[in-house]
């Protein structure tokens, strides 16, 4: 089970953490991804992370302001979002994917178990 929590109203500029607290699996061995949606539009992958933390991606447009972690120790996945802008408005999803690989996973089809989805609401 996942579980996203985080997500709320911000300016353009601000900073949101969300984080995904991970149960019933381990954990440690599950590569994670945070994949979003808007209104209207297909679900992206915005970042994804090894089960090891070795590698991570990020998609295009949040490079540089985007940092995705975890911690197995806390069976969690957090994403910290910086200079968000009104473009960032979404429902974030986190997801996992039971086999754990050396890159990280950017296709929603390699993932096993997603979250109910935060929304993420920037305003201009």
């Amino acid at each position: 089970q996942l579980v996203e929590s985080g997500g709320g109203l911000v300016q353009a500029g601000g900073s949101l953490r969300l984080s995904c607290a991970a149960s019933g699996g381990t954990f440690s061995m599950y590569n994670m991804g945070w994949f979003r949606q808007a209104p209207g539009k297909e679900r992206e992958i915005v970042a994804g992370i090894t089960w090891s933390s070795g590698s991570t991606y990020y998609r295009d447009s949040v490079k540089g302001r985007f940092i995705i972690s975890r911690d197995n120790t806390k069976n969690t996945v957090y994403l910290q979002m910086n200079s968000l802008k009104p473009e960032d408005t979404a429902v974030y999803y986190c997801a996992a994917s039971r086999f754990g690989t050396i890159a990280p996973l950017i296709s929603s089809d390699d993932y096993d178990y997603w979250g109910q989805g935060t929304q993420v609401t920037v305003s201009s």
